[in-house]
């Protein structure tokens, strides 16, 4: 059976520096995966090549089979692969609904127009389905600049819903978030990413959070894999406590 993604022998180099180095990765669809490392090992690198954001020096990366290397990070989400930020990219000045209502006239396959509104009827009802499903209600018309960090990363990956993508990849989603907070702010988003039926990959650094939600864990380390397996194994990787958890099972 085809994986929905594949990643073959991929490399990448920043003089000399080892960003990437063979990577082999093959992701089936529906799958609940994390990827972990300290800074610098790569996670973030293997999540710009399949997005588009960087192009491996080698190796190809396919979605659904089709051969997806060379194209622009547009093209990719129209494709079906979309991703969240760390750092949330959000319109500032609107409101949480027209963020939302934006990303899904984005989304739509004609494109933003300065001819036609942005709030059309099924729009708004996309918009108002995804403040439900991610719990914005409370916020829904009031604007980022006075929204809590959490709800900021609730909106930013909603907003990378909006597409309906196959695969969406967030960047450590739970960074901001208070440590009362996270383990409901993670069940919220995963509760909501079930619902719209999307395989999900997360660069995540706290380990509870890794340990809870993942089906499958891939740790990287200087460019590479060394342990690719479920929570409880990859998090007992002798290799895995020596350069991402310090000892933490």
């Amino acid at each position: 059976m085809t994986p929905l993604l594949a990643a073959k022998g991929l490399n990448k180099r920043f003089g000399a520096v080892v960003a990437a180095e063979n990577i082999d990765i093959e992701v089936p669809a529906g799958q609940k995966m994390s990827l972990i490392g300290s800074n610098g090992a790569g996670k973030t690198t293997f999540v710009n090549m399949v997005t588009g954001y960087l192009k491996p020096d080698t190796g190809s990366i396919s979605l659904e089979g089709a051969n997806i290397t060379a194209l622009a990070p547009r093209h990719i989400a129209r494709l079906g692969i979309c991703r969240s930020f760390q750092i949330p990219q959000l319109y500032l000045d609107l409101s949480v609904i027209d963020n939302l209502l934006v990303a899904v006239a984005a989304a739509h396959s004609a494109g933003l127009s300065m001819w036609k509104r942005a709030d059309s009827p099924d729009r708004f009802e996309r918009a108002e389905q995804l403040i439900r499903r991610f719990g914005l209600g409370p916020y829904a018309y009031r604007r980022v600049t006075e929204l809590p960090g959490g709800v900021r990363k609730l909106l930013d990956i909603a907003m990378a819903m909006a597409r309906q993508p196959k695969l969406l990849l967030l960047d450590e989603p739970t960074s901001g978030v208070s440590a009362d907070e996270k383990f409901d702010a993670m069940e919220r988003v995963m509760e909501a990413l079930s619902q719209e039926e999307v395989t999900v990959m997360f660069v995540e650094h706290d380990m509870d959070i890794v340990a809870r939600f993942s089906e499958r864990v891939i740790a990287f380390y200087s460019g590479r894999i060394i342990a690719d397996a479920a929570p409880t194994e990859v998090l007992k990787n002798p290799e895995v406590q020596r350069y991402v958890t310090g000892g933490h099972a």
